[in-house]
């Protein structure tokens, strides 16, 4: 099989793998935390209550939907960031078994942790942080010289990047949605990911 068969094959439909799939849930076995945890001694940040800061409808969103790569030296303010989290990966309701977040998520099982690389946002020091949605807090991740350049190389040597305000950056902990289903979990995955980036790209 070449690169481009492999490739293709994640775009079938394979949800008929979970028919000779017994999963972790039904097994009986614990679900992963709905949060990575935080390691004691981090520095945790207080984000604002959220606000609405948004007046555009859905409609004027997707009408008016464009790419920009040059951006201004306004700062973002931490009540734009907080919502921009909150609008992303914000948990509207929790309960024992779920975590009802602002994107839909394939089985609510939202395997996405967010970290910010925040380089022009009033009130934080240049650094990435984690987002911690349950407290909807901040969590200092990493502080270091050559930030920048790193991110920039960590997107294909995209300049513009290391201009923005704040970076969002996603990584998935894919046993979140494999603890449910299994071997079709990959390309839900993918597909939530679209899901949260969209809500960013809403504001």
């Amino acid at each position: 099989m070449n690169k481009f068969e492999e490739g293709r094959k994640l775009l079938k439909s394979n949800w008929g793998e979970l028919e000779k799939f017994t999963s972790d849930q039904k097994k009986g076995i614990p679900m992963p935390p709905f949060e990575k945890p935080v390691e004691e001694g981090c520095i945790l940040i207080d984000l604002p209550t959220v606000k609405h800061l948004g007046t555009k409808t859905v409609s004027e969103a997707i009408e008016n939907r464009m790419s920009h790569r040059k951006y201004t030296n306004e700062p973002l303010t931490i009540e734009e960031l907080a919502y921009l989290l909150w609008t992303t990966q914000g948990i509207r309701n929790i309960t024992p078994k779920a975590a009802f977040r602002t994107v839909p998520s394939a089985g609510c099982r939202h395997p996405f942790e967010t970290y910010i690389y925040a380089i022009n946002v009033q009130g934080l020091e240049e650094a990435i942080y984690r987002y911690l949605p349950i407290e909807h807090k901040l969590v200092l991740h990493k502080k270091e010289p050559h930030l920048r350049e790193r991110i920039i190389r960590a997107t294909l040597d995209q300049t513009f990047v290391g201009t923005a305000s704040a970076v969002f950056i996603w990584t998935a902990i894919p046993y979140r949605t494999e603890w449910r289903y299994g071997p079709a979990s990959h390309k839900a995955i993918l597909l939530d990911a679209g899901h949260v980036c969209q809500n960013l790209y809403s504001f």
